[in-house]
């Protein structure tokens, strides 16, 4: 997952035309193999561990909870609006994985790929945001996954694949418009969390603005080299996470989502 605000000139003021019609459809590291499957559609971390002796086996219990819940509300909203809706695929892995996007380290973290429509996690960052992100929690944990649920839904919108499009057209917007994509999932993950807002206690909510805020590009960057480049930013600032995602949650709506025709975000 991945200062100031990123603008796109006025030739690219077409994303938001394309995009939002999208939005209204739904207003009302090396080479791994790749672990066995369980019968739920998930993968065992690291290989075959039995479940009695799963020292994660709470908290992959729990992601494939979240991961089911956040697509069950998905699956709702496009069957509202009479569109199909494939689900996504959710892969638990430790240390590496073969994806149909390439292999994939740890270290890059959380992520989904477009080409198998699968969401992969290793266990052990629920960890590092604990340690390194200081931002621990389960709701913490379940804004990651739907977040990256989120970048699911672009892709069976199309959204996705419009923003590739105009990123290859206009390569020197390709980190804003990333930004864009990024937030926009955040903001679906806001949506998400709505739903399940009767079930929130009153730490989950700052959780997840606390996570949001963790992994913004001005704060990494920081933490990282001591400085900032805005222009290399690809997920946005601390701050606009936070505004994306409590946006989503306070309207509810996938169309309030629309953070590709305001000409800042």
């Amino acid at each position: 997952m991945s200062g100031g605000r990123v603008a796109l000139p006025g030739g690219l003021g077409l994303v938001g035309v394309l995009v939002f019609v999208a939005f209204q459809l739904l207003s009302g590291g090396q080479a791994f193999s790749v672990p066995p499957a369980f019968e739920d559609g998930t993968r065992a971390p690291g290989g075959e561990i039995p479940a009695s002796q799963d020292p994660d086996r709470d908290l992959r219990d729990f992601s494939a909870y979240v991961f089911n819940n956040v697509q069950d509300s998905w699956e709702r909203a496009f069957r509202e609006q009479g569109r199909p809706y494939e689900r996504a695929r959710l892969v638990l892995f430790r240390e590496g994985v073969n994806t149909g996007c390439g292999t994939a380290a740890s270290s890059v973290g959380p992520f989904y790929c477009s080409a198998d429509q699968s969401v992969y996690l290793d266990l052990s960052f629920y960890l590092d945001m604990q340690e390194q992100l200081r931002a621990s929690g389960d709701f913490a944990w379940a804004y990651v996954i739907a977040h990256e649920v989120g970048h699911h839904v672009q892709n069976e919108l199309g959204t996705s694949g419009k923003v590739r499009q105009l990123q290859q057209d206009s390569p020197g917007e390709a980190n804003p418009l990333s930004v864009r994509l990024e937030l926009q999932a955040d903001c679906y993950a806001g949506v998400w969390a709505r739903t399940v807002a009767d079930d929130l206690d009153d730490t989950d909510v700052p959780e997840a603005m606390r996570a949001a805020e963790a992994v913004g590009d001005d704060r990494l960057q920081r933490q990282a080299r001591g400085s900032v480049d805005p222009d290399s930013f690809t997920h946005g600032t601390s701050e606009q996470r936070a505004h994306w995602f409590d946006a989503g949650r306070e309207s509810g709506e996938p169309a309030a989502c629309d953070t590709f025709s305001p000409d800042d975000v």
